[in-house]
């Protein structure tokens, strides 16, 4: 029922933003036009068309009068602090001592399958049920586990939940126990009932269950394999399998004194697991390994370590690859990426703001949300599709410096021989630009350098190459790099060729 006048029905029966809060029992809110509220949003703010009252709107809108309330909107940075101005306004008395560090972090949910229902939870909060086969399924909101009909001993705080594909059990980790509801405890492994999302209460018929870490002060994440599930503590690594009835499960220590940089930052492939620690990546394939990086210093000496938690990794299938997104030093968000081709072992960096991302599957490519609210298909052209019209993308390769003679000669080189193709380009006449740089000390500056285009015309149906680019420098060690900086030009490498020979000693 509306109230007589311009606060319709429509208009009052919908969701609202509180305004104003009064009292524990009364608040406000602009009464606006029936829109939803992602119909609302300008660039992320709050731009309702608002309804005035006139003078027929009376009442209290009905007899019976039911709200529903959302959980509060997280933090979407983490925020540290010492001291006066740290945490949040008003947590103690005027003029109080602040001595101990103040932290709010941002809010992280996760999220798996059972079935076609979905089961979710805050970081370090409550665990909540959505059922597909509710009705108005869409608009039906979802339900604390602990709420769900017949549930029993159901935990009402994790830091993860999961649902283990093999046996169909639902697990949580850093829960609260049975016996003490609401009190979490960061190392508690808790499962519950096989096909049954609502029995945790431990029974001696059925497979609910619990197990307690013995390493470290705190589960970070944890990830489901083929073969068994992962769990990482601060320090740790467990490998936890289903051994079936009586224990249900069991859990064995694979490593310790291994880091890991956050909850979202392990990405489980085919039957490998890879992951970025503090200052190391990891993988994880029967055994524990650390990944030679030839990008870490570069990677870890700018790296906003306060915003630790916004590090993601994502998947690539299509090109064997492994990505980690990740804020560097002077960033709260998210600027920057390192990627990981595990079949030809190699690794490449660049700039990107991304927050969440999806490999191909449903769909036939990868799909990423970036900050400025907008959703990207990855591996489509050339160009920045986040411009309008579309910017060229910059890519180079750049080999290491190379020498004759360890060094100890000079080398003279003379010519160029590229080789490289511009398949599937689509500006006229694509190019991309050789720079040949020699230096005669090592940690010393570049001495010289020569660009050379090299053409292919969108007019003949094959590819041509230019022959060879005539240069001459002089220096003991020689590093080549190629680069675009062109819309509508994609190239690939081949083996690119200098002419060089031994030029004396000094």
């Amino acid at each position: 029922m509306g109230l007589g006048g311009n606060i319709t029905a429509d208009v009052l029966n919908q969701e609202y933003l509180v305004d104003t809060v009064s009292n524990s029992s009364v608040f406000t809110v602009r009464a606006r036009t029936a829109q939803s509220l992602s119909q609302i949003t300008v660039d992320g703010q709050y731009t309702p068309t608002l309804v005035l009252a006139d003078g027929s709107d009376t009442g209290n809108g009905g007899a019976a009068v039911v709200g529903e309330y959302q959980i509060n909107s997280g933090l979407n940075t983490t925020v540290l602090g010492n001291g006066w101005n740290a945490g949040s306004w008003s947590r103690g008395a005027w003029s109080s001592a602040a001595t101990l560090s103040v932290a709010s972090l941002l809010r992280v949910w996760t999220q798996d399958n059972f079935g076609q229902d979905l089961i979710y939870n805050v970081e370090d909060g409550g665990i909540f049920y959505w059922s597909a086969s509710a009705a108005s399924a869409l608009s039906t909101r979802g339900v604390a586990l602990s709420d769900l009909p017949g549930s029993t001993g159901a935990p009402t705080i994790a830091r993860k939940v999961i649902v283990s594909d093999v046996d169909r059990h639902v697990i949580a980790f850093g829960a609260d126990p049975d016996n003490n509801i609401g009190v979490q405890d960061p190392l508690l492994i808790r499962f519950s009932d096989q096909e049954n999302p609502a029995e945790w209460t431990v029974t001696s018929t059925n497979t609910a269950g619990d197990l307690r870490l013995g390493s470290g002060s705190r589960i970070i994440t944890a990830v489901e394999t083929r073969q068994q599930i992962l769990v990482f503590t601060d320090v740790s690594v467990h490998a936890m399998q289903y051994n079936g009835p009586p224990f249900t499960f069991g859990i064995n220590m694979i490593s310790e004194n291994t880091t890991v940089q956050s909850s979202s930052s392990v990405l489980a492939v085919d039957d490998a697991v890879y992951w970025m620690g503090k200052n190391e990546f990891y993988v994880y394939a029967g055994g524990i390994q650390k990944l030679p990086c030839s990008v870490r210093d570069y990677v870890f000496s700018d790296f906003n370590q306060n915003q630790s938690e916004k590090v993601f990794a994502a998947s690539n299938t299509a090109y064997s690859e492994v990505w980690w997104f990740y804020p560097s030093s002077d960033s709260e968000d998210v600027d920057r990426y390192v990627v990981y081709n595990y079949v030809q072992q190699i690794w490449y960096i660049g700039t990107l703001s991304r927050t969440a991302w999806t490999d191909r599957g449903v769909n036939n490519l990868p799909i990423a949300a970036s900050n400025d609210g907008y959703l990207y298909t990855h591996e489509v052209g050339f160009d920045d599709g986040s411009t309008n019209p579309p910017a060229p993308i910059v890519s180079f390769v750049e080999s290491s410096q190379f020498d004759i003679g360890e060094g100890d000669q000079f080398a003279f080189v003379r010519r160029l021989i590229p080789d490289i193709t511009f398949r599937d380009s689509t500006a006229a006449g694509p190019t991309a630009d050789f720079t040949v740089k020699t230096r005669n000390f090592p940690g010393g500056a570049y001495l010289q350098q020569n660009a050379s285009a090299v053409e292919k015309t969108a007019s003949v149906p094959v590819e041509q190459f230019t022959q060879d680019a005539h240069i001459r420098l002089r220096g003991r060690s020689v590093a080549i790099k190629v680069q675009s900086d062109l819309a509508g030009v994609g190239w690939r490498l081949g083996s690119p060729r200098l002419e060089i020979r031994a030029d004396g000693k000094r």
